[in-house]
């Protein structure tokens, strides 16, 4: 049970899944103002043009008629609320994964101090058989 309590707290923390959410959460929201754009402005335009008579026009000046432009806009309202909700939660997440690739990086570079030169005392890469900043040769390979 450990083990896949740890898999599954893998999986969750690859950058795919977090990016699979939003898209399924934005996707959502702007479904919304899809549906609101057919069953308010275009759906009874519809209707006027396939005969619906002129009084059905009459909703584009007139409030209380079939056309409703208001749930429209409230409908792009809400997809903006949500947009920026999950803006807000993906940067938050962001944060924390960057914090804790700090910590745990700080952890690493404790354990395993970078090799550095005895000559110049500048960081070296392991294996260096030449400091690249004062050009000095080391007997053995940088450890």
């Amino acid at each position: 049970m450990k083990k896949f309590l740890h898999e599954f707290k893998e999986f969750i923390n690859r950058g795919n899944v977090m990016d699979l959410a939003v898209a399924v959460i934005i996707g959502g929201a702007f479904t919304s103002i899809v549906t609101a754009l057919t069953t308010n402005i275009i759906n009874p335009l519809i209707s006027v043009i396939a005969g619906g008579g002129a009084e059905a026009v009459s909703g584009l000046v007139i409030p209380g008629t079939d056309i409703d432009f208001g749930a429209f806009i409230s409908a792009c309202i809400n997809f903006l609320i949500v947009a920026f909700v999950v803006f807000l939660l993906v940067k938050a997440v962001n944060k924390a994964q960057d914090l804790g690739h700090k910590l745990r990086g700080k952890e690493d570079e404790a354990d395993n101090p970078a090799p550095t030169c005895p000559y110049c005392l500048e960081e070296v890469k392991v294996g260096a058989t030449r400091c690249p900043h004062c050009a000095a040769a080391f007997d053995k390979p940088a450890e």
